[in-house]
């Protein structure tokens, strides 16, 4: 029994070396990375309306939103494309009256454009005293998954040509790849506008006739992968 006992700890003491045993293989960590710029054709904007007085007469939501709805839909933007965000009210009181204040509603909403533009456009067919604000909600590009495939490709190339080039520059030769990971660095990050025209509650003759470009500074993307070679014998 003690002989049995003594056969099975070595043969668990044996295996445990074996895979203990350590990588000789001789190797090569390199880092390649790949960039393009692009400019963002997906654009989220948001738009607030808010009723104002007139004198006495109240120049409600309703209509504020129907000129608004009127105008998104002239200027062919789907209407899953145009949502409301939110709903809220504000104080306003008589500057010349001592009166009980009044709620004046206020209303934001989002327009998925693929050309801002298209803004300028629609703002110059809303009551420009209707609009509360306007700004950039976020944004996207459309083709980000394939770009983002085909330049991680392009860091791996470049990480096994720099591997290539550095060893060949001391007579060895590079063997097949050991190891490959990802560096984490999704570079989307909010870009600088070129032209803050869309910011503008201009009056309505003058949106529509807007013909000044406005778009976005393209943002550069930029992605790294690390690989670990062998050297050839």
């Amino acid at each position: 029994m003690k002989k049995l006992l003594f056969a099975a700890a070595l043969t668990m003491f044996t295996l445990a070396g074996f895979s203990q045993t350590p990588d000789l293989r001789r190797k090569i960590e390199v880092t390649g990375s790949a960039e393009q710029e692009v400019t963002p054709d997906i654009i989220y904007v948001a738009i607030s309306l808010k009723e104002y007085m007139n004198g006495k007469n109240r120049v409600e939501i309703s209509t504020l939103e129907r000129q608004l709805q009127k105008a998104v839909a002239e200027a062919g933007i789907p209407k899953e494309d145009f949502m409301i965000n939110n709903l809220s009210s504000y104080n306003w009181v008589d500057p010349k009256k001592k009166q009980t204040p009044d709620f004046l509603a206020s209303k934001q909403y989002r327009i998925k454009v693929r050309d801002l533009n298209a803004i300028n456009t629609i703002l110059g067919k809303v009551d420009d005293k209707g609009i509360q604000s306007t700004g950039v909600d976020g944004y996207d590009y459309s083709k980000l998954p394939e770009l983002r495939r085909d330049l991680k490709i392009k860091a791996l190339q470049a990480a096994r040509e720099k591997a290539t080039y550095l060893l060949s520059s001391i007579g060895e030769k590079l063997g097949g790849a050991i190891d490959i990971q990802e560096i984490d660095n999704e570079p989307m990050n909010q870009p600088v506008y070129a032209n803050m025209r869309v910011f503008k509650a201009a009056p309505m003759a003058e949106a529509a006739d807007a013909s000044e470009p406005v778009d976005f500074k393209k943002i550069k993307l930029n992605y790294q992968i690390r690989a670990v070679f062998e050297i050839a014998k």
